[in-house]
């Protein structure tokens, strides 16, 4: 069993999630629970990526405390992960990427955080074909990458999971690298290659990861989901219980953004408004009686009526049950001051949906809370 995913982005989220479920599953030992291990691609020059990709580098594995509540129960445990067999830096280790999309390589991995799609000015065709350059962008990597595959194993099958925070993140990374293919003016068979063969995966993640550990490892709640959308052809990186298929990826997505991540955003803007505590937690602000009424009359008068309205009453009233339990976490240092940073741009992708959703379905329905913090 080789390296056979192939992984973008070190940060501590996907050592707690993807890489995790990975290692579960290689560990039980069951044929077919997972495709194999996993290569680590460092893309950016930030000194703590760098840490990470030099201690996974050694092949010990690395620790992934698992802290929480769940269903009352108190969990206080610690794994290893080892499904990471090879840490790589794109530009020095640019040969052994080329290599390892021309061979083992069947599933493709990223988290690259809120600017890991913009594109690069310096990055053209001529890094097609040149063994020796990296480009300097995720999405140009990515197409140079799918080139050179498609040159060499054109009917070995290949999945791609994003697991960037946008919606339909597959269908829009398809289209972002098929469109720079089409700039730099690159074959129209692997264009369509690319748009037909290749499986682009819509999914989400949903799993608090509050902490790093140094110089490699993560705290994570014990609550983990990876929603996929099915589709035809889809070859998923391991077998989960956590991974859940759907014909319904919306039905999670809204349950996720608009009450765990509304309800994180609210509190950053309370924390930023109302001059809180630099180092606050969300469990602190949980804990605040005048901070946690307001937050449930968010999430009571101005969200569950859209669930409502979507037929959706019962699974927000579920997830609610199951949030709260998450955010009252007494272990994870999940600081306000984290999840305030891009604040502007959290909010527009947070709270703009179930404002506007509520326009569509629910003409004067006030959320003066929402509103205001658009505003």
């Amino acid at each position: 069993m080789g390296q056979a995913i192939l992984q973008f982005g070190t940060s501590r989220f996907l050592q707690a999630h993807v890489d995790l479920f990975v290692s579960e599953a290689l560990a039980s030992g069951e044929v077919g629970q997972a495709l194999g291990g996993i290569i680590l691609v460092q893309t950016t020059s930030s000194p703590a990526s760098a840490l990470r990709v030099a201690a996974l580098a050694g092949g010990e594995g690395y620790p992934v405390q698992i802290r929480g509540l769940m269903h009352g129960e108190r969990i206080d445990t610690t794994v290893t992960c080892r499904a990471v067999r090879e840490a790589l830096k794109a530009d020095a280790d640019w040969p052994r990427l080329l290599d390892a999309m021309a061979g083992e390589v069947r599933v493709i991995v990223s988290n690259t955080a809120d600017r890991g799609y913009q594109l690069d000015p310096q990055d053209d065709t001529e890094l097609v074909g040149d063994p020796r350059r990296a480009p300097r962008s995720f999405p140009a990597k990515l197409l140079v990458l799918l080139h050179h595959r498609w040159v060499r194993l054109p009917d070995a099958e290949l999945s791609i999971f994003p697991c960037e925070l946008i919606e339909r993140n597959g269908d829009t990374l398809r289209d972002l690298v098929a469109d720079l293919a089409r700039e730099w003016a690159l074959p129209e068979d692997f264009i369509a290659w690319l748009r037909e063969h290749c499986v682009w995966a819509n999914s989400l993640v949903d799993r608090i990861v509050s902490e790093a550990l140094y110089p490699v490892g993560a705290v994570a709640e014990p609550y983990a989901l990876w929603a996929i959308e099915k589709q035809d052809r889809l070859l998923l990186p391991c077998r989960h219980d956590a991974i859940v298929l759907t014909d319904d990826l919306e039905r999670h997505e809204r349950l996720k953004l608009f009450l765990l991540n509304a309800g994180h955003t609210y509190l950053a803007e309370r924390w930023k408004n109302d001059g809180r505590d630099a180092e606050e937690t969300v469990a602190q602000a949980m804990n605040d009686p005048g901070l946690r009424a307001e937050l449930e009359a968010m999430w009571t008068d101005e969200v569950l009526p859209v669930f409502d309205a979507l037929g959706q009453h019962n699974e927000a009233l579920v997830y609610l049950v199951n949030l709260r339990e998450r955010l009252l976490n007494p272990f994870l240092a999940h600081r306000l001051a984290d999840i305030a940073q891009n604040h502007a741009q959290k909010k527009q992708r947070r709270l703009g949906p179930v404002v506007a959703l509520a326009d569509a379905q629910l003409p004067g329905l006030a959320q003066s809370r929402l509103r205001a913090a658009l505003a």
